[in-house]
C-alpha cells in the first residue's frame, strides 16, 4: 500500500497558503490513489527538537554501544528517518522566512540527515539512501524568487534541494505560490499558478 507522508512547517495555522495547497495536493494524489495511507507530520505544531551535543555523539555511536541517554536522545531521529524510509511519496509544504525554509523545517532536515542511514560515504564520495520516492514541495512566499532581481536569494529551493538530493531524494518537484505580499490580486493569481500546477501533476 502507498503512503504519502505529509510534513507541514508554516507557524500559522490559519491562513497559511502553504498549507491549504499543500493539503490540495495531499487530496489529489490521494484520489488519485484510494488505497494510499496518509502519514501528517506538523513540525510548526509539534516542534522537533533542535540537534544537540549529545544527540550528536549518539549520531556517531553505534547502537550497541549508547548510553542510557543517547539511546533515549536519538529515539525521536530514528523514528523520523523510519516514517521517512517507509513513504513513497513526500509532500513539503513550507513558507519562505527570512529567504530560507522555518527552522522547524530545518529541524526535520537535522535529524533525518544521519551518515550511516540516508546516506554514505563510499569510494565515489555521499551517497544518499533514500532511494526511489518522489517528493513535491509546496512553497508559499510574499515576494518573487523564481525570476528576476529576487532570485538570489531565494534559498528555500536550493537548499532543499541539495539536502534532500544529499540523501537519495533527488525526484523534486517545486511547486510555488509567489508573491502574496503584493495585493490581492497578486494572491489570486499565485493560487491559481499552484492550482494549475497541482492540477497538472496529479490530474
Amino acid at each position: 500500500m502507498a503512503t504519502i507522508l505529509h510534513i507541514d512547517s508554516s507557524a500559522r495555522q490559519t491562513g497559511s497558503l502553504s498549507r491549504q495547497l499543500g493539503a490540495e495536493l495531499v487530496a489529489k494524489l490521494q484520489a488519485a490513489n484510494p488505497a494510499a495511507t496518509v502519514v501528517r507530520r506538523d513540525v510548526a505544531q509539534n516542534p522537533l527538537p533542535h540537534i544537540t551535543e549529545q544527540l550528536i555523539g549518539a549520531f556517531f555511536t553505534p547502537a550497541e554501544q549508547r548510553n542510557a541517554d543517547q539511546a533515549y536522545a536519538i529515539k525521536t531521529s530514528d523514528a523520523l528517518v523510519d516514517e521517512l524510509f517507509a513513504a513513497d511519496t513526500i509532500v513539503i509544504s513550507t513558507p519562505m522566512y527570512n529567504f530560507s525554509v522555518a527552522s522547524t523545517l530545518k529541524a526535520w532536515i537535522d535529524h533525518i540527515a544521519r551518515v550511516g542511514r540516508t546516506f554514505q560515504y563510499g569510494a565515489n564520495g555521499p551517497e544518499g539512501l533514500v532511494t526511489g520516492k518522489k517528493v513535491y514541495v509546496v512553497v508559499a512566499s510574499g515576494g518573487v524568487y523564481s525570476s528576476g532581481p529576487a532570485a538570489g536569494y531565494d534559498h528555500v529551493t536550493t537548499y532543499l534541494a541539495a539536502a534532500l538530493g544529499f540523501i537519495g531524494m533527488t525526484d523534486v518537484t517545486f511547486i510555488r505560490a509567489e508573491g502574496v505580499s503584493m495585493g490581492e490580486a497578486a494572491v489570486a493569481d499565485a493560487i491559481a499558478n499552484a492550482r494549475s500546477q497541482i492540477a497538472a501533476i496529479a490530474g
